[in-house]
């Protein structure tokens, strides 16, 4: 993991510097790339020795729903060259961090044993914006393990409020 959060640094500052203008566009085509990276598929089609850069450029633009802007083809060109195609998801990541850090917005995903609503995360939002003291873009993942409320991770800040927890720290209590 270390290995490649290494590899991916230069490729993010490089693209954050390069995109300053339009740090949410080169977020999104870069979140598609990211995404089509993960496939191990795709990974093994490219480390494929049969196959060549301009293939795998091809396949991967080709999948994308939509076209990638210059300057994302541009990147694209060079990662895959560099083969560092598995780098992508970490790239984008890193990236992620570097714009949110000029923008002063942090995600935080917050897992629910149950859907939320809209209104329930409007004001889970508001809450949570004032305990963090910052702006926060929430995504919401559903992990029935949790039994009931919630668990938010804000960075690498985690605020767990889970029956799940609650359960735990009795256990524990009552094993001491």
């Amino acid at each position: 993991m270390a290995e490649l959060a290494t590899i991916a640094r230069p490729y993010a500052e490089a693209l954050f510097e390069a995109s300053r203008a339009d740090l949410a566009g080169t977020q999104t085509w870069l979140d598609a790339l990211a995404a089509l990276a993960a496939d191990a598929g795709l990974r093994e089609f490219a480390a494929n020795p049969k196959v060549d850069a301009a293939q795998v450029f091809d396949l991967v633009s080709g999948i994308l729903k939509n076209p990638l802007p210059a300057q994302g083809a541009n990147f694209l060109r060079v990662v895959i060259e560099n083969e560092r195609l598995a780098a992508l998801p970490e790239v984008a990541r890193q990236f992620r961090v570097l714009a949110n850090g000029t923008t002063g917005v942090s995600d935080a995903v917050v897992y629910s044993a149950f859907p939320v609503d809209g209104g329930e995360l409007d004001a889970l939002k508001t809450t949570l914006e004032k305990r963090f003291g910052r702006q926060l873009r929430l995504r919401v993942e559903q992990d029935p393990a949790l039994i009931g409320g919630v668990r938010i991770e804000v960075g690498d800040e985690v605020l767990d409020t889970s029956v799940r927890a609650r359960l735990q720290q009795m256990k524990v209590a009552l094993s001491a």
